[in-house]
């Protein structure tokens, strides 16, 4: 008999166990939320059940055995069930349901006669259907009279969604409702200031990022009213389709808008190229992971973990920075953290293990931190422009001091200046004097020149008589002049005046190297070929067969000469004269050029005169143009 007893125990306490808890209502219960086993639902993968076929299946409810439920598979339509005992009327109650993402909520009320009431809701239906004007669904409830009462919910969501069911009164709602929406006309009030106020410093400074940072403070509020309903309820209450791409956009957006603002408030180009290069190649990713959700399968937006890439990689790049000693990342740095610690929260709430933090704390942990992080980053923009002020200062300051040194040294120069020009006149008056008693020399010279040439004069007529004779000799003198010129100039020493009158410019000398240079005949120094054409040089000859143009001046010792070649011509012509025993300082003051130029090419002509001694003939005749060659 004990053994009966024991197992019928046992039984009576299983059956207890697994039933569903029933919530007991009275007027001093003004909310309540349904968890664990207050809660049962039951899966319809087909989605066609009715709801007389649920009813029927009232057994099938399986107990939900996390804190809240969800729908696991998006495919299927779930059944939701709740239970309540009304122990006194209540007037005007409803039930509400969280996450405005569902799709599909559809409500079983019973009635006072026992009927159930269908009420349909969520994001596929236009805003203005619902019974209330609030981003939630709420559910009014008809027939509170004492006793038992059971409600029913399908719901159908292509996102994964907790199933939260909160009974409320009437009152609490308002008092609940006002609050939240007091709560977001705050934070979107901050969100619109901050932007004002960047946008303005944009305007002021020409700073780019802060108009990246009004872009992605913008995205990030997109975001927060899509997740909230408050988007549906005010940009596109009549367009319900829009909340399949809200989320999505918005989250593109702010990723996008905060790897740009990073890019340019940390200077990532400038500090840390291999971040900016791996920062670039994620926002072309994410853009083409949005374009293929956005054209081909926008439920692909409902994977927002995709966020976590960028922003850790945002987060990475703002800790590399700040170690490497950029002040301004540090607001940068604590900002995300708080971010990252806001995602954290969020997540856990979704997944439902955050049941035990404040709703307000669990719900809103991701708008709280994102107001922290909007003031931090503000803070970070405003050092870095405080830095920016600090090295302008700086700059000016050294400007200022450069400015006094190039004054000073302007001063002391004028000084100098001053003092050269002074002796510079002492000198101009002396050598003044000088000219003037030279002018009298002169004078003197010419009154002995008058009396010379009224001497010449006389001796003039028998000059005249000579001359006659002189012109019969002048034919052969024509024709022999250059020869005798050719023959002074290669034995005995001319003047430059001579010198110059044979070899009187440019043109002159490189046709005399020319012809000196291939006497015995054009051979391309590169292919060995003898036939040629006119170069674009003067008197350079171009290979007809390999086209290589060579220079008069090609490997002669005139090649890479900076003096005029008609002086480098004298300069040799001397040296060699002289058997190089002439200084520079002489050929300086013959020549007019700087005496360190004549003594380096002093010292090319005699080393070439000395090996030309060692080979030189007895009896050669080519003068000083041995050493041209």
């Amino acid at each position: 008999m004990t053994k009966y007893l024991f197992i019928f125990y046992v039984c009576l306490w299983a059956l207890t166990s697994r039933a569903q808890n029933i919530l007991r209502v009275d007027e001093s219960v003004q909310q309540h939320k349904f968890t664990l086993n207050e809660v049962k639902y039951l899966q319809d993968s087909t989605g066609k059940l009715t709801f007389r076929e649920i009813q029927e299946m009232s057994s099938s409810f399986t107990e939900n055995s996390s804190y809240y439920p969800s729908n696991h598979h998006k495919n299927s339509t779930y059944w939701f069930r709740v239970r309540m005992y009304f122990s006194e009327p209540v007037n005007n109650s409803i039930i509400e349901l969280f996450d405005q993402t569902t799709d599909e909520v559809t409500a079983y009320m019973p009635d006072a006669a026992g009927n159930y009431i269908k009420s349909e809701s969520g994001a596929n239906l236009n805003f203005n259907s619902r019974l209330f004007h609030h981003k939630n669904f709420e559910f009014l409830i008809g027939d509170t009279k004492p006793g038992y009462h059971t409600y029913y919910f399908r719901i159908k969501s292509h996102n994964a969604v907790n199933v939260i069911i909160v009974y409320r009164t009437i009152n609490y709602f308002i008092h609940y409702a006002l609050n939240e929406y007091l709560t977001y006309g705050l934070f979107y009030g901050m969100i619109l200031i901050f932007c004002f106020h960047n946008l303005l410093m944009f305007l002021a400074v020409k700073k780019k990022q802060y108009l990246y940072y009004v872009f992605y403070i913008l995205s990030v509020g997109l975001y927060e009213m899509s997740a909230d309903g408050i988007a549906f309820q005010y940009l596109w209450p009549g367009v319900p389709a829009l909340n399949n791409y809200g989320n999505g956009t918005a989250l593109y957006f702010t990723s996008i808008c905060a790897l740009i603002f990073s890019k340019e408030l940390l200077q990532v180009k400038i500090k840390a190229p291999q971040f900016n290069r791996l920062i670039n190649c994620v926002i072309l990713l994410r853009t083409t992971y949005f374009l293929y959700c956005l054209i081909f399968n926008n439920s692909l937006f409902v994977y927002k973990f995709v966020e976590v890439i960028p922003l850790s990689l945002a987060f990475a790049t703002g800790v590399y920075i700040y170690k490497n000693g950029y002040k301004p990342a540090r607001f940068f740095v604590l900002a995300y953290s708080i971010l990252f610690v806001g995602f954290i929260v969020k997540a856990f709430t979704a997944l439902g293990y955050a049941y035990f933090l404040p709703a307000p704390i669990s719900y809103y942990s991701l708008s709280f931190c994102f107001i922290i992080e909007m003031i931090l980053l503000s803070f970070a923009i405003g050092d870095q422009v405080r830095i920016l002020r600090k090295e302008k200062d700086a700059a000016h300051e050294e400007t200022i001091r450069q400015m006094q040194l190039n004054s000073q040294l302007k001063d002391s120069i004028n000084e100098e200046l001053e003092r050269q020009v002074e002796i510079r006149t002492h000198e101009l008056v002396e050598k003044s004097n000088e000219v003037r008693q030279q002018s009298q020399i002169i004078e003197n010279q010419n009154k002995e020149l008058l009396r010379a040439n009224e001497q010449l004069e006389k001796q003039a007529g028998e000059i005249l008589r000579m001359n006659i004779l002189l012109e019969k000799d002048n034919v052969q003198l024509k024709t022999n002049i250059e020869k005798v010129t050719e023959s002074r100039a290669l034995s005995t020493e001319l003047g430059y005046e001579e010198f110059s009158a044979k070899y009187p410019d440019q043109e002159t000398c490189f046709k005399f190297l020319s012809a000196l240079k291939w006497k015995d005949g054009f051979i391309c120094t590169r292919c060995s070929n003898t036939t040629y054409c006119a170069g674009r040089l003067p008197h350079s000859r171009r290979c007809t067969k390999c086209s290589y143009e060579e220079s008069a001046l090609h490997n002669t010792i005139f090649q890479n000469s900076r003096i005029p070649i008609n002086k480098a011509f004298y300069l040799t012509y001397l040296i060699y004269s002289t058997n190089g025993t002439i200084s520079s300082h002489q050929l300086s003051e013959k020549l007019d050029i700087r005496q360190s130029t004549c003594w380096t090419y002093a010292i090319r002509i005699k080393k070439v005169l000395q090996e030309k001694k060692k080979s030189r003939k007895k009896n050669d005749q080519q003068g000083w143009t041995v050493l041209v060659m």
